[in-house]
């Protein structure tokens, strides 16, 4: 059995931003299962802001994952396999990643941009 630790932190893009905050600083999985990201922002988002998820691989730059609505609606993805689940009423939202590999072992980032 081989378990992967997955990280992940918050950045924040855009002119007025609100705070991102991670569930958990660490997510332990066994390859071949799933694994749930999930970030808590200091206030509810509205129609217009926009969530973008990046991976970086040590050394290397982030590389964008996927973006999506405050509604879950994916307005791109990069990388197929990952869904996203946003909770409104609780101010959270989560990126799942299918089917893990050792691939999938990396430092993730969300980012929220208000408009």
């Amino acid at each position: 059995m081989i378990y992967k630790r997955i990280k992940h932190v918050s950045v924040t893009l855009g002119v007025s931003c609100e705070d991102l905050t991670p569930t958990n600083k660490e997510v332990f999985s066994v390859e071949g299962s799933t694994a749930t990201l999930s970030y808590k922002y200091s206030k509810k988002a509205t129609g217009n802001d926009r969530f973008f998820w990046y991976r970086q691989y040590p050394g290397k730059p982030p590389e964008f994952l996927i973006s999506h609505l405050p509604s879950g609606e994916v307005m791109k993805e990069e990388i197929s396999g990952l869904s996203v689940n946003v909770k409104t009423s609780s101010t959270t939202t989560n990126l799942t990643i299918a089917a893990l590999t050792l691939a999938d072992t990396a430092l993730y980032y969300c980012a929220l941009q208000t408009q």
